[in-house]
């Protein structure tokens, strides 16, 4: 079974990350456009709402990782999955800081 040319778990893991961060820019932007991006983060540090804002960033990898899935490019996928899980981790991790 032919798995296509963009079959890598490197391209996965890059995926993976940009879209997560091309999603808190949108929020950044759509919510926060007057500030500064750093007054962004800060505020939410503040509020405790950093976590809540990286989680909401996160859901588009779980578009991502089913586009992989259906396009049967399943390295890519997994690329996409362990990245998932490791900003799970940061995420949990900045939860209880």
């Amino acid at each position: 079974m032919k798995q296509g040319k963009f079959n890598a778990l490197a391209i996965g893991f890059i995926s993976g990350l940009l879209l997560p961060v091309l999603t808190l820019f949108v929020i950044y932007f759509s919510v926060y456009s007057g500030k500064s991006f750093m007054a962004f983060i800060e505020i939410s540090w503040i509020q405790k709402s950093l976590s809540r804002i990286l989680s909401l960033s996160m859901l588009p990898n779980l578009g991502l990782f089913f586009i992989f899935i259906w396009t049967n490019k399943l390295k890519s996928a997994q690329g996409v999955l362990g990245t998932t899980i490791i900003l799970a981790f940061i995420i949990i991790i900045l939860r209880f800081v």
